[in-house]
């Protein structure tokens, strides 16, 4: 997509043709800048256990289906795959059955590097025809046949009653779409000088808000048809611990902060127009257990097993946290792997590589505030059906 001029207003762009995280393996890439989401998913693990032990167990003759939704294109996927497929191995064992086949199902939008992910996938162990037992037992091997499955996850993606367990993490806080008001001059909603909800008024709060339980009702609609009745979901995305929806605490910190002031660098020094900022949007909505709790109660298809608010910690990876243009060069990558895309295809390469160079010097000169203040809150939710 070629940078507009500045007197176009920009269309609300289809985000799912072109939201996707930073690809490749360069310094700004997601497969590089995506440990800090490696550490929170550790983390967890104990709570991903515990919702792997109330799944159902078919016959060992039936192959057990797990699908990650939103895996991008980094490493975290292939591990938590395997924790699940190894903790319903140990299930299957304890109760003295072979283990069945396993079938993997890596799904994200059409844009994602599923190149990237299917180079960093283990090879198979299964070769010529041996038992599941020792593909298990292999190392350095995956024990599960795999497979890519490109589309939204707030529409339908797999047939009825097919999958076993459903896991998706650090995904549903991204809106299928900016919502119409927020980019409408004439609307109250129209988030003028920002470019995040972040300290945004009540009305562009409000229509955030709405797009994120719209978007986890249809997510929740489709998964009701396509989990298998003993099935279970694991899900965590961004939350946030205020009530207000304006403060949307790290998201905040990460996007409404130096980011912010960035873009309005930008505009100062005449590179863009005021109305090209405004025009481009973060579509993140952190939200509150209130806010998630509501859709999971008004779709009435899940019983919420769990719910709760996790401390994640920080997204900045540094190794020396005393020097502070590393801080601020890991701010930059951490901003550029999540929204880089969509930044390069609202303003093109050059200007993006100008704003983000801005994003780094900002962060360097509050490097000690920055690893003090930024730290993450998810929600996690265990569901199966009522």
């Amino acid at each position: 997509m070629a940078p507009m001029g500045d007197n176009v207003v920009v269309p609300n762009i289809n985000l799912e043709k072109l939201l996707s995280m930073k690809g490749g393996k360069g310094e700004g890439s997601y497969a590089n800048n995506s440990q800090a989401q490696a550490l929170h998913a550790r983390s967890m693990l104990h709570l991903l256990e515990e919702a792997l032990d109330s799944v159902h167990l078919s016959s060992p003759e039936v192959p057990f289906v797990v699908v990650d939704l939103g895996c991008s294109c980094g490493n975290n996927t292939i591990y938590i795959v395997d924790v699940i497929i190894k903790h319903v191995v140990k299930r299957y064992e304890s109760l003295g059955y072979e283990p069945p086949e396993f079938s993997a199902f890596f799904s994200d939008l059409p844009s994602n590097d599923f190149n990237t992910l299917f180079q960093l996938l283990p090879p198979l162990a299964n070769n010529g025809g041996s038992s599941m037992e020792e593909c298990l037992a292999s190392n350095g091997h995956r024990s599960y046949f795999a497979a890519g499955v490109p589309g939204s996850f707030y529409r339908r993606l797999f047939p009825a009653r097919s999958i076993d367990v459903f896991h998706s993490a650090f995904s549903l806080h991204w809106l299928s779409q900016m919502p119409e008001s927020v980019l409408d001059r004439r609307s109250t909603a129209y988030n003028k000088g920002r470019v995040f909800i972040h300290g945004a008024s009540e009305s562009t709060a409000a229509a955030y808000k709405k797009q994120f339980q719209t978007d986890l009702a249809e997510f929740l609609r489709a998964r009701s048809i396509e989990m298998k009745r003993g099935g279970s979901m694991f899900l965590v995305c961004l939350g946030r611990t205020s009530v207000d929806p304006t403060d949307q605490g790290g998201a905040g910190l990460l996007f409404g902060t130096h980011f912010q002031d960035a873009w309005d660098d930008l505009v100062q020094e005449d590179l863009i127009s005021a109305e090209k900022r405004d025009n481009f949007n973060i579509p993140v909505y952190a939200p509150s257990l209130q806010d998630f709790k509501e859709v999971v109660e008004a779709d009435g298809s899940f019983t919420i097993n769990k719910l709760e608010i996790f401390k994640g910690g920080s997204p900045l990876v540094v190794s020396r946290p005393d020097d502070a243009s590393e801080v601020g060069r890991a701010l930059a990558n951490s901003c550029r792997s999540v929204s880089g895309v969509l930044v390069d295809a609202h303003i093109g390469d050059k200007l993006s590589e100008e704003l983000f160079l801005r994003v780094a010097n900002r962060g360097t000169s509050h490097a000690k505030e920055l690893l003090e203040q930024l730290q993450f809150f998810h929600i996690v939710a265990s569901l199966s059906f009522a």
